[in-house]
Formats: structure tokens, sequence, C-alpha cells
């Protein structure tokens, strides 16, 4: 008899490792941010390149993985991000989404991913909240986010003379978050706000924000938006001879996609800080070669950088445990090793859920100093990763008491 009980539990034990063996391996990939609108050019179509060149390199495919990709254009709305999330985890079983756009739309998408359990890799938002009060188990911020924009190019202004400021903010939470991350910096060494204004986000008539930002006769006029805000207000502010009249333009969050629109001649001498530019080193130059030939020869933003790294390494992830379902369980593992990039280096996930590794303080060329297409940067600084990103000791994220 008991010959017998063991034998069966032998073929119950064999049974069901041969059907875990079996059992197919599956990922499932959204990739949300906007398509259609300002911040197009700097994520957009680019972004869902960008994964599946990673979905292509992880090489999980020839091992007999299936990985899809999904998208959606959320229209920089809270709203319809929220909704595509809860179709896509309740309905069409994605597993991880990534970019997510718009500050505003990560919020959202950041407390249904944890509501779900599901895993949030964001590229394309910059509000720090995400690392600081609305930090989730189950969310990753991995490009970049205001308070190192703030410290990277602010920072660098108000040392060279540039300490008094005006506003001109997108009106969402990004806008608001780069603000006051900016003025906190701006306060702190020694400089003074005198004024700011909010603009609606898309807003293509910047005349009357202009005029105030020139009636202020601040030294320097921050620009507390992106993409084709960013280069809206730029261009515009040329036309109203704000630097001919002796202020100075700080674009506190530009794109290598919002030089290439404006051009040169526009755009030199802006001070940006970012973690990535295509034309760094070998490894980002194949990449970006790559991608170009799939993007009609643009280089990749940032941002679109962030959606291939994030995903490569989740992938990564995803292999070593052998399942993709349990979203916390994936973030916890990608937080406990350190972290090897091609594109972005040496770098690590900290407990509040920040991907942290230099970040670098660029100038954009004269037009006689560009070479090539899209030759637009000088490096000016490096800013080490434990520099570049706001302290746990300053943060507000609870997940750091627990």
């Amino acid at each position: 008899m008991k010959s017998r009980i063991l034998m069966g539990l032998a073929i119950l034990l064999a049974a069901t490792t041969a059907a875990s063996a079996q059992a197919p391996k599956t990922v499932k990939i959204g990739v949300l941010n906007d398509q259609s609108g300002a911040y197009a050019d700097m994520g957009g179509v680019g972004s869902v390149v960008a994964a599946q060149l990673a979905i292509e390199d992880s090489g999980l495919k020839q091992k007999g993985w299936t990985i899809d990709v999904v998208s959606a254009d959320h229209q920089n709305k809270a709203d319809i991000a929220a909704n595509v999330a809860r179709g896509w985890f309740d309905v069409d079983g994605v597993d991880m989404i990534t970019d997510v756009t718009n500050s505003a739309a990560a919020l959202a998408v950041n407390q249904i991913t944890r509501d779900k359990n599901k895993v949030m890799l964001a590229s394309g938002p910059a509000t720090s909240d995400l690392t600081g009060k609305a930090c989730s188990p189950n969310t990753v911020h991995w490009t970049s986010d205001t308070w190192a924009f703030a410290h990277g190019t602010g920072q660098a202004i108000v040392k060279t003379g540039g300490d008094t400021w005006f506003f001109l903010t997108a009106d969402y939470a990004f806008g608001q978050a780069l603000e006051r991350d900016t003025a906190d910096v701006v306060e702190k060494n020694g400089g003074k706000v005198v004024g700011r204004v909010r603009v609606p986000l898309g807003t293509s008539d910047f005349s009357s924000f202009l005029v105030q930002a020139q009636g202020s006769k601040a030294k320097i006029v921050g620009l507390a938006n992106s993409g084709a805000d960013t280069t809206n207000s730029i261009k515009q502010a040329a036309e109203f001879g704000i630097v001919a009249g002796g202020q100075n333009l700080a674009g506190l969050l530009i794109y290598i996609s919002d030089v290439h629109s404006m051009g040169l001649p526009v755009a030199q001498g802006l001070i940006l800080t970012s973690p990535f530019y295509w034309d760094m080193n070998d490894k980002t130059r194949t990449f970006s070669q790559r991608f170009a030939e799939k993007m009609r020869g643009a280089k990749p933003t940032m941002v679109q950088a962030g959606v291939y790294s994030a995903t490569l390494n989740y992938l990564k992830t995803v292999a070593e445990l052998g399942d993709a379902k349990d979203g916390r369980k994936v973030v916890d593992a990608m937080k406990a090793k350190p972290i090897k990039d091609p594109l972005f280096g040496e770098g690590r996930i900290r407990a509040d859920g920040r991907k942290i590794h230099d970040m670098y303080l660029f100038e954009v060329k004269k037009p006689a100093e560009s070479k090539a297409p899209w030759d637009y940067y000088k490096l000016r600084a490096t800013i080490p990763a434990e520099e570049a990103f706001r302290p746990l000791s300053q943060s507000e994220c609870a997940l750091l008491k627990s």
C-alpha cells in the first residue's frame, strides 16, 4: 500500500514538473504615451520602436518566449491613461507598462499598477513625486526627473550669475513639480524667484506670458515645460527679443528632438541636463543607428533610450525568474542587483524605485561647431549618479519606512 502511494506521488510530481516545463513563457508589454500631441516626438512611436529593439536584444524569443507589444495614445489625459491601463491589465494580459509620458497620466497609472500587482517602468514622466510621496513597490522611475533637471541645469545657471528667475510653467503635475524643484535650488543657492505664470498644455500663442516674463526684468526666464511647448516658447521668445534685451532662457527639460525642431541658430547656447546622448560612445552610437534606420533618420531622445534600457533590463530579470506575472516580485528582483546598461552605464534601482545613473550637463552647439546631422551637444560636466538624484534622506517615500 505504501509503495503504491509513493508511486502515485512520484507520478503526480513528474506530471506537475512536465506541465510546468511545458507551460508557455509569455510577456506582454504596453507602451503608453502621447503619440499625436505636444510630446509625440520625444516619446511616441519612437518608444514603441525602442521597446521592440529591446525585445530583439534580449534574445528571449530565440529561447521560446512569446513577447508581444501593444501601444496606445493617452492624449495627455490622465483619465484615458487610467482606462487604457485597466483594460490592458484586466482584459489584455499586459504585464508591464512603459514610457507613460505625461506626469499626471503616470501618477494615475502608477496607482492602478500597484493595485493590480503589475509593473510600470516610467521613462517619459518627469515628476519626482513618483519616487517621493507617490512611490510604489511596483514602479521604477527610470530615466530622470524634475529634481535631477533642477539640480543639473538650474544649479549650473544660478552659479554662473543667473540669480533672479521668472517661471513660465506648464500647468499640470510635471510643470508644477519642475518649477517647485528648480525654485528650491535657486533659493538655496542665494537666488530669488520674482514671478511665475502657469500656461495650459499645448498652448500655441505664448505672447501674453512672454510679455509678463519680459516685464519682470528677471535675468533668467525658466521654461518649466517640455516638447512642443518648449520649442514654441523659445521660438516666440526670440521674436519678442527677450534674449536680445538682456534676459536669458533656461530650458529646464530639453530633448534632442526639441533642438532638431528649433534648429541650431535658435537653440545654440542652451544648457540642458540629460542621462543620454546618442553620440556618447560606441554603444550609444550603435543603438542610435539601429533606431534611426527605423525612424527615418531621427536619433533617439533620452525617453526613447530609457524605454529601451528599462525594457531590456526588465526582460533579463523576467528570464531569470521564469515568469512575469508577479509584478512586485519582478521589481524586487530588479532592485536586488546592480545594472550595467549599454546606454546609461552603471547604475542601480534604489528602494524608492529611483533608477540612478550618471547625468550630464550639455550645451547646444553653435551652427559652425556641428559637423553632421544631429551633432548638437557638447559635454560641459558629468554629474555622478549619487549626486544626480534626490538623496533618500530628503524623500517622502513610504517604502523607506517599511
